[in-house]
């Protein structure tokens, strides 16, 4: 009988799903049930053992359903699906993305821990790492993407707590920035400071490129994490994230979500299950419609600078970089506008087509203004020294016609009063 490996794209309609265990239904029903009944004590049993971690599967085992804390035929077909995108052993489903990051960092962190962490990250990232893992007793040393592995070990050596480090974590590309991270690097960071009682793990937000365009397990991460609210949901109206990784990861990931009780709801998952099935379609056409906004913006008079990985020169570090770990330049486009945060609120508020609202990854145009919205919350300092200055604008591209993206932005910066020194500035790039 002739065998077929179908892609990812194709098993987003069905796989992990019987329509013969739901009436026929060719949608997944949403499952709305608090609890699930067992047939016998010893299956309860069975179940709780496995769900609380007292004992590993049994060849071919699977754990049966309990409770919708726990598990539920939406959230495991959810789950399922996901896993086909980055080849993954095990996934799990979060109510929201920060859910899914503090869930991580609380499972693989304790007292007196440190995390290495790439610069900069998501603003609620930012804010967990400085605010809340101090509070534990968690300390953190930050990288940036100008850091080499000699740089990165000796900041570790010189800190005098090398055999404390116990994650790296890094958000590849950066948000707002675009700034690349080399997951191979950090892996090799995480094996020389791991020891035979202590394994280093390597995480990596996925968030700006996934599921489609990269897949950091394969480049040595052992997690990886998406906030699903974006790119997987696709439409702004739903809030989720998802974790993935090898078996004995993933096991404890789930144990401590269940007692956390931060899983995603039956209708959050039903949401995510429809908007997989055009996953691919939308993100192609955004990432379509993102490189011609980056040609267009980085010959724009007004605009100093496009941070965009579709624009990175060929034969460079960075371009070799982002050949080895990404499969297309995205569609989140960051620029630095002539002048600061006047000139930027300017710009922001006249789109027309544009939506002047944070989040990323949606099927509607979105702008923002990093500085004083999402990475508000970041020190100054480290603010400025990452680039996430008051003149840096973020778009995260549509699905809209390409020409209506062109003749929106267009405009806006035609209403952008330039004083006559940035003109002359503005005027001398031409």
């Amino acid at each position: 009988m002739a065998t077929h490996r179908y892609a990812p794209e194709s098993l987003m309609m069905s796989f992990g799903y019987k329509p013969e265990l739901s009436e026929g239904a060719i949608k997944t029903p949403i499952f709305q049930t608090s609890t699930f009944v067992f047939k016998t004590a010893e299956e309860g049993k069975a179940f709780f053992e496995l769900a609380y971690g007292i004992r590993n599967k049994e060849q071919n085992e699977e754990l049966g359903l309990i409770y919708s804390r726990i598990n539920n035929p939406n959230l495991e077909i959810l789950e399922n699906r996901l896993c086909l995108w980055d080849e993954a052993d095990d996934c799990a489903v979060f109510e929201s993305g920060m859910s899914a990051i503090s869930t991580i960092l609380l499972e693989f962190l304790k007292p007196g821990d440190v995390l290495l962490f790439s610069e900069p990250v998501y603003g609620g990232t930012d804010h967990f790492i400085h605010h809340f893992l101090p509070k534990i007793g968690v300390e953190a040393i930050g990288f940036d993407a100008n850091d080499s592995y000699e740089d990165i070990v000796a900041r570790v050596q010189a800190s005098g707590k090398a055999d404390k480090v116990a994650m790296i974590y890094a958000e590849t590309p950066a948000n707002p920035t675009n700034a690349i991270i080399d997951i191979e690097c950090c892996r090799k960071v995480a094996d020389t400071f791991s020891t035979e009682e202590k394994e280093i793990f390597v995480a990596v937000d996925n968030t700006y490129m996934g599921p489609l365009w990269s897949h950091p397990l394969q480049l040595g991460a052992d997690i990886v994490i998406y906030s699903a609210t974006k790119y997987i949901g696709g439409h702004s109206d739903v809030i989720a994230g998802a974790v993935l990784g090898n078996s004995a990861v993933m096991q404890r990931v789930k144990v401590l979500r269940t007692f956390l009780g931060n899983m995603a709801s039956p209708n959050t998952c039903w949401l995510l299950l429809r908007s997989l099935e055009t996953l691919k379609v939308r993100m192609e056409q955004q990432m379509k419609n993102a490189k011609v906004v980056a040609q267009f913006l980085e010959n724009h008079p007004k605009v100093e600078r496009v941070h965009y990985l579709g624009l990175l020169e060929p034969g460079s570090k960075k371009y070799e970089l982002y050949q080895k770990q990404y499969t297309a330049p995205g569609a989140m486009i960051s620029f630095d506008i002539q002048g600061g945060e006047k000139q930027a609120f300017q710009f922001l508020n006249q789109l027309k087509l544009f939506k002047l609202a944070v989040s990323l990854g949606s099927t509607e145009g979105l702008a923002q203004h990093p500085a004083s919205m999402t990475h508000i919350g970041v020190d100054a300092v480290t603010k400025q020294r990452m680039g996430i200055t008051d003149k840096l604008v973020r778009l995260s591209i549509g699905v809209e016609n390409s020409e209506d993206i062109l003749w929106d932005i267009g405009q806006a910066l035609d209403l952008v009063e330039l004083s006559v020194e940035t003109w002359s500035v503005a005027l001398a790039r031409l």
